[in-house]
């Protein structure tokens, strides 16, 4: 059986940062994959499942409500690894057309106060397993790793 194309990229050359994971067509229309990457694979402790679950209802939200991109949102949802986010959009991107998008979107995560949007028992089926400060914390630190004045290699998968 032949390999996906996410595992032939060397997790452990891999770092944090915001890469193009792929761009695939669907009748001639092409969606690109972000990988979102927020932990250092192999490296650094992957998150926890209840800040995961905060990040994605609070990026979902968010990114479902921007004014530019509502539309060209496919999905927004973690890795299985438990080291970051993958981000579909509709469309042909760059991690650099991205940026201010992500900018935004970490920073609302980093300084969101309340209840988080669909935490309850009729809009979730896992609601009580949410983390929102830890959320802020690690939404704050790949801000300012990555986001904040991000270098070649935080922006294209290694060789």
């Amino acid at each position: 059986m032949e390999k996906i194309k996410s595992f032939t990229i060397d997790h452990n050359k891999l770092g944090v940062g915001l890469y193009v994971s792929r761009v695939d067509y669907f009748s001639e229309h092409p969606i690109t994959t972000f990988d979102i990457r927020m932990t250092s694979p192999n490296d650094e402790p992957v998150m926890n499942t209840a800040e995961i679950h905060a990040i994605e209802h609070l990026g979902a939200t968010f990114l479902r409500n921007n004014t530019e991109f509502k539309e060209k949102v496919v999905y927004f949802g973690p890795m299985g690894c438990r080291t970051g986010f993958y981000l579909l959009l509709s469309g042909e991107y760059k991690s650099t057309d991205i940026l201010p998008l992500m900018k935004d979107l970490f920073e609302f995560i980093e300084n969101y106060e309340g209840d988080i949007p669909g935490a309850s028992s009729k809009d979730c089926g896992n609601h009580l397993d949410l983390n929102l400060p830890m959320a802020k914390y690690l939404a704050g630190k790949y801000r300012r790793q990555v986001l904040n004045s991000p270098t070649e290699s935080q922006l294209i998968y290694p060789i």
